[in-house]
C-alpha cells in the first residue's frame, strides 16, 4: 500500500457487528464467499461480497492484484 502512497501501518481489522451494520449505508466484504464459515457477515442481508481472496500469505504479486481490483472497484462506485 506505501507504493501507492497509502500508510496502513496502524490499521487493525474489525469484526462487522450490529452496531457497524446499523451505521452504514453499504456494506462490503472482501471474501465471505471464499470462507463463509469464517465471515460473520453472511448474517446480514444487506452486505455485498467481492468475492476476493485474503491477501494473508500471498506473494506481493498476488497482493498488488488484490489491492489494484479493490481501488477498481471503490472509484467504480465513485461514480455511481
Amino acid at each position: 500500500m506505501k507504493e501507492v502512497g497509502i500508510d496502513v501501518s496502524e490499521h487493525r481489522g474489525r469484526m462487522l457487528d450490529d452496531e457497524l451494520v446499523a451505521v452504514s449505508h453499504r456494506i462490503f466484504t472482501m471474501g465471505c464467499a471464499v470462507d463463509a464459515d469464517a465471515c460473520p457477515a453472511i448474517l446480514y442481508s444487506n452486505v455485498e461480497d467481492w468475492n476476493l481472496p485474503d491477501p494473508k500469505g500471498k506473494s506481493i504479486e498476488e497482493v498488488r492484484a488484490i489491492r489494484d481490483e479493490i481501488r477498481a472497484r471503490v472509484e467504480a462506485l465513485l461514480k455511481e
